[in-house]
């Protein structure tokens, strides 16, 4: 089943809560940690927390090679677009 993090839910008026909310999870996590959500409408594939001063709210993004790494972008650059 796929599932939409709240934030994608209200930018796209897809008439639902979403499944999870990514600022929620974001603030459970401890610096430099992150924790695996699925987001298909974001594409994302995990929330983190960098482990700077600013402990921002980063989200992993496949890569677009086939060695499976991932990208981190922050919040900002994936949901605020």
């Amino acid at each position: 089943m796929a599932e939409f993090s709240k934030q994608y839910c209200e930018t796209h008026d897809m008439g639902m809560e979403g499944d999870f909310d990514i600022m929620e999870e974001y603030h459970k996590l401890k610096p430099g940690n992150y924790v695996p959500y699925i987001c298909e409408g974001y594409g994302f594939i995990a929330i983190g927390k960098t482990d700077d001063m600013d402990e921002e709210c980063i989200l992993a993004m496949p890569s677009s090679t086939s060695d499976r790494s991932v990208v981190w972008k922050k919040y900002n650059e994936i949901v605020n677009k």
